[in-house]
């Protein structure tokens, strides 16, 4: 089943920007979608069209087969959880527990079944501790994984991640690679912007690439990151990820295996692997 596709979307912005130049795109129910492309591109815009905070000039948005024109946001909330970019645009609560608990309440969850759902969510992120505090005396990076578990508490079908990587270390990048590996390990959907090409050639399943409003590239990382696309990356100022370009040198393909690597290298300088 196709959970969300966009069908000839088109969107023009009061001031004339055609941010969204005829897109289609299907992602099937459990996909893992990372979308990339240089700023302007239309990234923001069309994850917008998903819950509708926008709505298309042209075409149509489909979740589930039924096209979400004329259903309200916060019936879509229920179905496409969407985490901004900027935390501090989502972040409103005294408390980073009432934060947390304030999408599945709105949904209708009570009682156990919500405080299950809130420390299940701040244990992902790693906020149990945190629970009590205001938000804003937690830093930026701590503050984007309140937002995410914000949304992780609404179970919604399709997750969207704007920038989850931004502001995070090693240690918290690899947090949000293994809450996205969960989430879509339950049969969700999870499509993520991002422009950290090494979180999404080790998370994601499949990359769509765009520049100017449309999709110029789409495929596996495999395919995407391929000497082939370079150029075509190029234009959309982006590089592949630096294992890519490794891989290629070694004649190993675009998503060699750690184990290929080394032992690619110890050939190349004559030491036992």
């Amino acid at each position: 089943m196709t959970a969300v596709a966009l069908e000839g979307v088109v969107h023009v912005y009061p001031d004339g920007t055609r941010a969204l130049d005829d897109v289609g795109l299907e992602v099937p129910a459990g996909g893992r979608v990372a979308i990339v492309g240089q700023n302007g591109s239309g990234k923001t815009t069309l994850v917008r069209h998903l819950n509708g905070l926008l709505r298309p000039t042209e075409g149509q948005v489909l979740l589930d087969g039924r096209d979400v024109r004329d259903v309200r946001v916060a019936h879509l909330s229920a179905s496409v959880g969407l985490v901004f970019q900027n935390p501090d645009r989502q972040i409103f609560a005294g408390r980073v527990r009432s934060e947390v608990s304030f999408g599945p309440r709105n949904l209708g969850v009570r009682g156990s079944e919500l405080d299950r759902r809130v420390a299940d969510a701040l244990e992902a992120v790693g906020l149990t501790a945190e629970a009590d505090l205001n938000p804003y005396d937690l830093g930026y990076s701590r503050r984007k994984l309140l937002s995410l578990a914000s949304v992780l508490a609404m179970r919604t079908p399709v997750v969207v991640l704007d920038e989850p990587t931004t502001g995070q270390d090693a240690p918290g990048v690899a947090r949000v690679r293994s809450i996205v590996d969960a989430v879509a390990a339950e049969g969700r959907t999870v499509i993520a912007i991002s422009h950290d090409m090494r979180f999404v050639a080790e998370s994601f399943e499949r990359v769509v690439v765009m520049r100017a409003g449309r999709v110029i590239l789409d495929g596996s990382p495999g395919d995407v990151f391929g000497e082939p696309n370079w150029s075509a990356l190029a234009t959309t100022y982006l590089e592949p990820p630096l294992v890519a370009t490794v891989g290629a040198s070694l004649g190993l393909g675009p998503t060699p295996t750690e184990r290929a690597l080394v032992e690619a290298l110890a050939a190349r300088s004559g030491s036992p692997a």
